[in-house]
């Protein structure tokens, strides 16, 4: 892939969204390759659109092509993608410039007939499209495909399944999610619930800043990042600060100072839900890349003795960078998985491996790996941590378990798992926060405080 060439924002995320699949790398890490920062925050958005959003389009171009996305070349389809979800998602977008420069890719790198196939299906897909933004209540489900909570993109052709005969293949179609996790939340939330969810999965996610209170308070935070122009605001009884289309967040004001870090409100809900006091020795299991690891620091003063490890070299160095920036290295002790010998804490910290199911919005590449095998292996998984932590916390000490998951099986039934075969256990408190898309957005997650009844 070369990158001397001065590429546009669709040029540049057809390109990724081919090379993540062809590569199996995921998308994130080839936008890295792009140094252009203000196309590449525009790239950024159009290549993740696309893949929270993909199975929907290709139903799309398939009913408005009339051929199968398998038998599409890639280079081609994905160009088409791009095409169609500013078509269908984007409705501020003008429509002849989403196909004129199409069209103009596809000519460079394929050939005429290629290009007049990108040509035709977008053409035809404009043909049906009744409504490029329309209220949900107002539109026929099965020629709606949902954008919002509220709006959609109306087509004159059926698209999607029948939304009351079948509510799980609807939603799973319409929202690009494995069918048999939309059946999971139908079966653990209701059908109201799920929906909810489903938005929620497939929103653009807001950035949230949690302020380095050892260094900057959240108004101080607030006005440094507005004297930059930053438009941004205090997500009430959080204290933490919403940002508004941020760029490049190493380019924040603050940033290189160590003055915040980057959090979702529902993750940050972990540590406030732990309360870590400054006289704890607290072991951080799974900590890079440590954005909860720094939270302990900051909640606890800098006071608590707090060690922190993980399992691979390269997330170690992550950890130790971001700690870092934060000028908060002196308060960790940070040592590689295999040679922490101590044990006797007064707290574990342990959040674990998970499926991701919470934050599908932030990581949408997991809908298209994740399968239901795969969630019963990391909950064996997830097990062993919490074994593991037990050996490691002191009689009377505290075990704080969290996910970014919303599956029954990572939280609440696998922490009943652990306490039915270690009755000196109890549960104090757990929390399931599910992802929201509506006021101040955020992810989805678990959180369960386990006491060793010793004490």
């Amino acid at each position: 892939m070369s990158l001397r060439k001065p590429r546009t924002a669709r040029v540049i995320a057809a390109e990724v969204l081919t090379e993540s699949q062809k590569r199996k790398k995921f998308a994130g890490e080839l936008l890295y390759l792009y140094p252009q920062l203000e196309r590449k925050s525009s790239a950024t958005d159009l290549v993740f659109g696309v893949i929270r959003n993909r199975a929907a389009i290709d139903l799309v171009i398939e009913k408005c092509s009339r051929r199968l996305v398998k038998r599409i070349p890639a280079k081609v389809l994905d160009i088409i993608r791009v095409g169609v979800y500013e078509l269908v998602y984007c409705p501020q977008t003008a429509e002849y410039a989403i196909v004129d420069e199409a069209v103009d890719y596809a000519k460079g790198i394929t050939n005429a007939r290629q290009a007049g196939f990108v040509n035709a299906v977008l053409r035809q897909t404009l043909r049906h499209i009744n409504n490029r933004q329309m209220s949900l209540e107002q539109a026929p489900p099965r020629k709606t495909v949902p954008q919002t909570r509220d709006t959609g993109c109306e087509f004159t052709i059926e698209i999607l399944p029948d939304r009351d005969a079948s509510p799980q293949e609807y939603l799973s179609c319409a929202f690009s999610l494995p069918d048999w996790l939309v059946k999971s939340w139908l079966d653990e939330y209701g059908p109201e619930q799920t929906r909810e969810i489903c938005f929620a999965s497939n929103r653009r996610p807001s950035i949230y800043l949690r302020p380095n209170i050892l260094r900057t308070t959240v108004e101080g935070l607030v006005e440094k990042l507005r004297s930059e122009g930053v438009q941004c605001e205090i997500v009430a009884g959080m204290d933490m600060v919403r940002v508004d289309s941020p760029g490049a967040i190493a380019s924040l004001a603050g940033f290189s100072e160590g003055l915040f870090t980057v959090q979702d409100i529902s993750i940050a809900a972990v540590v406030r839900v732990l309360q870590p006091k400054p006289e704890w020795s607290i072991l951080d299991l799974c900590a890079a890349p440590g954005t909860k690891t720094s939270q302990l620091v900051e909640a606890t003063g800098g006071r608590a003795e707090i060690v922190a490890t993980d399992i691979a070299p390269a997330r170690l160095k992550m950890l130790r960078d971001g700690l870092g920036r934060l000028g908060l290295s002196k308060s960790v002790t940070v040592v590689a998985f295999e040679e922490l010998q101590r044990t006797g804490f007064d707290c574990v910290l342990l959040d674990v491996p998970c499926s991701n199911t919470g934050v599908l919005a932030r990581r949408p590449e997991v809908r298209y790996r994740l399968t239901k095998i795969a969630v019963e292996g990391l909950a064996d998984t997830q097990l062993g941590l919490l074994r593991r932590a037990k050996e490691l916390v002191k009689p009377g000490g505290v075990i704080c378990y969290s996910t970014c998951s919303i599956q029954p099986d990572e939280n609440g039934l696998l922490v009943g798992r652990f306490l039915a075969e270690n009755n000196g256990f109890e549960l104090k408190l757990e929390k399931l926060t599910l992802p929201s898309a509506e006021g101040f957005d955020h992810d989805g997650g678990y959180v369960a405080i386990i006491v060793d009844k010793a004490g």
